[in-house]
């Protein structure tokens, strides 16, 4: 049987209506103002011709107006596609294609050139109806029912539309709750994108729990602190370089005690950083998730916050967790793949037949990151998938870059590594053969003009030849070592 559940939003306006519901720095809305407002986003939507069904691209910065169209969608029975809006115009261009998006909701200032079968819908035009006229609403969401597509660029450079349910988004938010616990005077700050899942996923837990958010368009450290020390925020999500500079930030302050819960998620917390914020007696619960888990699997409990400094923690209570390695189960303390189960794991990627029979194993997800689990069954990540670059909490893979720079008539060979920056955590670098002379600008011109800015080499050297091994494939860990023993330098 496929189990449902009532709207979400129409549910909770109903049940209570005055709670408050989203807070920004211009405005405040109760559950049911929120509900009055969707109202408008659904009879502009339906008048624009979106249908049940239907692929629906979203392309907006954090804003009341995102939150109302990806409950409208839903309430139409539509599937919300997620788009960060801090990759390229041809990136954005390509997983609309893929995914046989119908419709795009965007701000205008994201208004690009889309395929002439695509709806484009600016959402200012959105605010120009003065009162709902009809009453459309999809009562029940099913368990099974995609609710959300979001991509995530796998190893091999080309992107996936991770396929999301109700029933994941469902299983998330209760099992963050049966985990942290809930208090009804809880109210979450959201500064990470409603694009990300980390984002996306505090908006169901308010609809779901019952809780107000704060939200952000962007993050400000001196704002986020000001928000936990003066708005009653009590639980925050963020990723490491967040993280450090509310620290720098927050000086001699402290937050109250009413503060009790700072989830650090999208990469291992270095240990110095934990330390910073626990002589601070800020309570830093380490989390591990994916897009592909609908954000947290395992997150570490409060009263091993201390005692299991620099763990990822355990499965939430639906969820389990193994580490294997040639395809064996491994022991304590053994290093290998990390494997996960659960009801908030996503059912696969859209339309990517072979990557869905690689990535599951007899209902185990294959994550592709490393880890190993101590004798008490912590969690200890040693690495996002063992090339990956995580740059200000934003997932960047090596092939992606690689293969923008190959497509460059100059460029006969890449290979692209993390390097530590300060600022961003990591940030990417290159490495090239050329086969005719070409100027370091005039390559990171190129990428620039293909590539999320956060995904541009932040450097690129010219070698001879790439290291790679009998079978040809790149060896990165080579490359990496060059770079450490300080036979490159750090410029453009």
């Amino acid at each position: 049987m496929n189990q449902s559940y009532p709207n979400w939003l129409k549910q909770r306006a109903n049940l209570t209506p005055n709670r408050l519901a989203v807070k920004t720095e211009e405005l405040e809305l109760t559950f049911d103002e929120l509900y009055q407002g969707v109202q408008l986003q659904i009879n502009h939507l339906v008048s624009m011709d979106v249908k049940k069904g239907e692929h629906v691209g979203v392309l907006m910065k954090n804003s009341i107006e995102m939150i109302e169209v990806i409950h409208a969608i839903f309430s139409i029975g539509a599937v919300a596609v997620l788009l960060n809006h801090r990759l390229s115009s041809k990136e954005i261009a390509w997983q609309l294609s893929d995914v046989e998006a119908r419709h795009l909701i965007c701000n205008e200032e994201f208004s690009f050139h889309v395929d002439e079968d695509i709806n484009v819908i600016h959402v200012g035009k959105l605010h120009k109806m003065l009162s709902p006229k009809i009453e459309y609403v999809v009562e029940d969401y099913t368990k099974d029912q995609v609710a959300t597509i979001m991509y995530t660029s796998g190893t091999t450079g080309h992107p996936k539309g991770v396929m999301q349910t109700f029933g994941n988004h469902w299983s998330s938010a209760i099992g963050s709750a049966l985990n942290l616990g809930l208090n009804p005077n809880d109210r979450w700050l959201l500064a990470v994108p409603l694009f990300h899942i980390s984002g996306l996923s505090i908006l169901f837990r308010s609809v779901v729990y019952g809780i107000g958010i704060v939200l952000f368009e962007r993050f400000d450290a001196g704002k986020m602190n000001r928000a936990i020390l003066d708005k009653d925020v009590t639980i925050v999500s963020v990723v490491t370089t967040m993280l450090n500079q509310m620290l720098d930030q927050l000086g001699n302050e402290k937050y109250p005690e009413t503060f009790r819960c700072m989830l650090a998620g999208g990469g291992p917390v270095p240990k110095w950083v934990l330390e910073k914020a626990l002589e601070r007696q800020i309570p830093i619960f380490q989390t591990y998730g994916m897009t592909e888990t609908a954000s947290q699997i395992v997150t570490l409990s409060p009263e091993y916050s201390i005692k299991k400094l620099g763990s990822a923690g355990k499965p939430l209570f639906s969820c389990q967790m193994k580490i294997t390695k040639d395809g064996k189960d491994c022991s304590a303390y053994e290093e290998g793949e990390i494997l996960v189960k659960g009801p908030n794991i996503t059912t696969g990627y859209w339309k990517r037949d072979e990557a869905n029979k690689m990535a599951f194993t007899e209902g185990w997800f294959h994550t592709g990151d490393q880890g190993y689990i101590d004798e008490d069954g912590f969690l200890f990540v040693l690495d996002r998938r063992s090339d990956l670059i995580i740059s200000g909490g934003e997932n960047v893979y090596p092939a992606e870059i690689e293969n923008v720079l190959l497509s460059h008539h100059a460029v006969v060979d890449a290979g692209v590594i993390g390097i530590e920056d300060e600022k961003w955590g990591q940030v990417p670098y290159a490495y090239i053969v050329s086969n005719t002379k070409i100027s370091n600008d005039q390559l990171i011109k190129y990428c620039n003009e293909r590539l999320a800015r956060y995904k541009v080499p932040r450097g690129i050297k010219v070698l001879e030849e790439l290291p790679r091994n009998a079978s040809n494939k790149l060896l990165r860990r080579k490359l990496k070592e060059q770079f450490a023993e300080g036979l490159v330098d750090n410029e453009n």
